[in-house]
């Protein structure tokens, strides 16, 4: 089947509007109101025996580890409710009743199902069967397991080289998996390994790996209880880590000062009413943030920068008592020239530039003179802009001349967006393995790994683009809306011979394919996972190092849906015929196998089978919280970070790509932006009134959006524009409605992360009869 433009990307945006619906947007999150809309998810999804059983199960010990984020389990419970909205959301997603079956795919056509909406697909159910795509059919049909396997493995051994196969990985991927996959895949000959946090946190591990020796965040859950100031930069809690808020509101009442860095005014971030705590249902909700600095987008060095000239003058003018120079002598280099490079910058000119009046600066710069149990948190709103690297390296110069790490109550705290994107880049999930885990695979394992780097997930789709990839498999994700550049990425997966997605759910990815496409179910967290040798449970590893069980309790969809590590295993067995000495069905037998090979080869996972089994799990080790810093002269590191800023011309904005309240990254859960008061549409692009005005738009006029990075001419059409409380010149969409605008060429220097939150667009209005369309909007 030849799939036209239309079926590349999302079906095509309606030509009129009538169902938006506005309020204003909220000043407190989470409450009665989330307890009530997590359980209208979760009893529309499946019975209510099933859906309590699964509730009273999530992220308690021994229990499922949410399919959410990775927000750390506490040490003490909610015996009834240690979830939050969106983790209920991701249990109904997962756990439904609902089930897509060969009849569906009979039903329907890919060019039908590529016609609906990506609400509309997730909302079909879990899937229960092989099914495979044939070269010029236009209907998925059933294939075995078995012959879905024999056909992987014949396609990977008549590839010319490896390197013409691409293995991405979703965050969701147990630790069990992912060591397999790795393993597999490099046993198979290549690196080209790209997994989703090469969109994400990428930029975080490669600027906390040059200054600190470590890619991971250095506090724990413990630290924000005896924390003095909170920083939390380009992150809304209140949407993508719900349970955050409980940690901030307990550091609230223990005498914290919480500061919140952000574009938007987000709900979560002003106050939390917590569902479970009678104090805030009786007097209202908990105020959380007390200093709240708006910044431009992709301002935030120059507001940094600000903050540290100021605490340099507070320095100077109380004789040496603001910074730490003890820890600073001890344990960093490079802190003189960190001073000289910021004499060379003007206060005023910093203030201006971040956007944000030079008194509130002041304020935030007061708060850290006198302080320094700091803690600096942040998501995607720094890691996804050309210049990230550099402003979370500023992060942490603030924070070292503070000597804010290595201290109880301090230190870094990038917040990851998926259950176990950092497990899986703890098993080798990695396109640029050190030399050190090459080797202890090769000690534990008998063979010589691959030496030469993979391809990450822009260039991998890059090389699929040129048709040098020709067989790309995904273990989960939704690869084609998690991606940026919608049409080019699309394109790229067109041009490959085999595409294989092992998935639980239906998504936009299975419609846009190569000459052959199969979809492979799999288990998921909540699923019971019985092999040869009884229940099996899996392992992941939070966004602060804590390595835990997840042990699924519901019963699957389909008995024959396999795991993810026995499709691992399926794989290899049909592609590596018995060329090395590894018994993969004892390894699916029983997962204690597998987290003993783990053991062997990765530091830090001693006595691995044993400590897990604790109901809190274990850390792993973690230098920088300790003081100690891997880098190759053992010290920290100051770091030179020269500031740049866009000049948009007068008819461009720069548009950051958000989620909404009812998503959790590309899966849609509604259609419901609650706490920012958009209701029942995701085509809407926030924009500052005065540039409404100025630009000689209406509010709630629709328009398309388009953007010309590298010559290239990108458009997304038919968004509504919604009045909205952010900075002049910058505008907020959801993704993935607005990805098509992603250039795939516009990347953060050297992690290479996607521009995400940084794209210059311009606006250009619809006309119908010569006349301006205004959407139908309800208040």
């Amino acid at each position: 089947m030849v799939q036209t433009k239309e079926h590349i990307i999302n079906p095509q945006p309606p030509l009129s509007f009538t169902g938006l619906k506005l309020s204003k947007p909220y000043t407190e999150a989470a409450g009665i109101k989330a307890v009530a809309i997590s359980a209208k998810h979760i009893f529309g999804a499946m019975p209510v025996g099933r859906g309590l059983k699964a509730l009273l199960k999530i992220n308690q010990k021994h229990g499922i580890d949410c399919p959410s984020c990775a927000w750390p389990d506490p040490d003490h419970r909610s015996p009834i409710a240690e979830y939050c909205e969106n983790g209920a959301k991701a249990i109904a997603e997962e756990a439904t009743t609902r089930k897509i079956t060969s009849a569906f795919f009979q039903r329907y056509s890919v060019a039908e199902l590529s016609d609906k909406s990506d609400y509309w697909l997730g909302q079909q159910g879990r899937l229960t069967q092989p099914m495979i795509l044939r070269e010029g059919q236009t209907h998925y049909e059933k294939i075995s397991y078995q012959e879905a396997f024999a056909l992987i493995g014949s396609k990977l051994k008549n590839l010319p080289t490896p390197n013409d196969a691409i293995f991405y990985t979703s965050g969701r991927t147990s630790n069990e998996a992912a060591f397999l996959y790795q393993l597999f895949v490099r046993m198979y000959g290549t690196n080209n390994m790209p997994d989703c946090s090469n969109m994400c946190h990428e930029s975080s591990g490669a600027a906390l790996t040059a200054t600190l020796g470590l890619g991971k965040g250095s506090v724990t859950l413990n630290d924000f209880d005896k924390a003095e100031v909170i920083i939390v930069m380009g992150q809304n809690p209140g949407t993508n880590h719900p349970r955050m808020l409980s940690a901030l509101e307990n550091a609230k009442r223990k005498g914290a000062k919480i500061v919140s860095i952000n574009p938007l005014i987000e709900a979560g971030l002003l106050a939390f009413k917590n569902p479970q705590d009678p104090r805030d249902l009786l007097t209202g909700a908990t105020s959380l943030t007390d200093i709240y600095l708006q910044v431009r987008i992709n301002q935030d060095l120059a507001l940094l920068k600000c903050i540290l000239k100021l605490l340099v003058e507070a320095d100077k003018l109380s004789n040496g008592q603001v910074f730490d120079k003890t820890f600073i002598q001890a344990n960093t280099v490079g802190f003189e020239e960190l001073i000289n490079e910021l004499n060379g910058y003007s206060i005023v000119d910093l203030a201006k530039q971040s956007g944000v009046e030079l008194s509130e600066i002041q304020r935030v710069a007061d708060l850290l003179a006198v302080h320094d149990r700091i803690i600096v948190c942040w998501a995607m709103g720094l890691t996804q802009h050309k210049n990230s690297v550099i402003t979370i390296q500023e992060v942490v110069n603030l924070l070292l001349l503070k000597g804010s790490i290595g201290r109880e109550g301090a230190g870094t705290c990038p917040v990851r967006g998926h259950s176990n994107v950092q497990g899986d880049r703890t098993m080798g999930i990695y396109e640029k393995p050190s030399q050190t885990f090459l080797d202890n695979i090769e000690r534990v394992f008998g063979f010589k790994p691959p030496q030469e780097h993979g391809f990450d997930t822009v260039e991998a789709i890059q090389e699929m683009y040129k048709a040098k990839g020709k067989v790309f498999i995904a273990m989960g994700g939704n690869f084609l809306s998690a991606t940026p550049d919608t049409e080019y990425t699309a394109k790229a997966l067109m041009n490959c011979d085999l595409i294989v997605h092992i998935s639980t759910k239906l998504n936009r990815s299975h419609l846009v394919h190569g000459t052959t496409a199969l979809i492979l179910p799999t288990l998921g967290r909540t699923d019971l996972d019985m092999q040869k040798d009884g229940q099996q449970f899996v392992t992941v590893e939070d966004s602060m190092g804590v390595v835990h069980m997840s042990k699924g309790v519901l019963s699957p969809p389909s008995e024959e849906l396999l795991s993810e590590p026995a499709i691992v295993a399926g794989i290899a067995k049909q592609t590596l015929d018995s060329k090395y000495q590894l018994n993969w069905d004892e390894l699916i037998a029983n997962y204690d196998h597998i987290r003993d090979l783990i053991e062997k080869t990765i530091a830090g996972f001693d006595n691995y089978n044993v400590r897990v089994r604790d109901q809190n799990g274990f850390y792993l080790p973690n230098p920088p919280r300790e003081g100690k810093f891997s880098t190759k002269n053992q010290m920290a590191h100051f770091t030179i970070n020269a500031l740049t800023q866009e000049n948009l011309k007068e008819n461009e904005y720069l548009m950051m790509t958000i989620r909404s309240h009812d998503q959790f990254n590309t899966t849609i859960y509604g259609l419901d932006d609650r706490y920012r008061g958009i209701y029942n549409e995701r085509r809407v692009i926030m924009m500052n009134e005065k540039d409404i005005a100025d630009a000689n738009l209406q509010n709630y006029q629709v328009v398309n959006l388009h953007n010309n990075h590298g010559g290239i001419h990108r458009e997304a059409k038919r968004f509504i524009i919604v009045p909205y409380n952010i900075p002049t010149k910058c505008v907020a969409t959801y993704f993935p409605e607005s990805n098509p605008l992603v250039p795939i060429n516009s990347t953060a220097d050297i992690s290479n992360t996607p521009t995400s939150k940084s794209v210059v667009i311009t606006i250009e209005a619809v006309l119908e009869d010569g006349k301006v369309v205004l959407a139908e909007v309800r208040n």
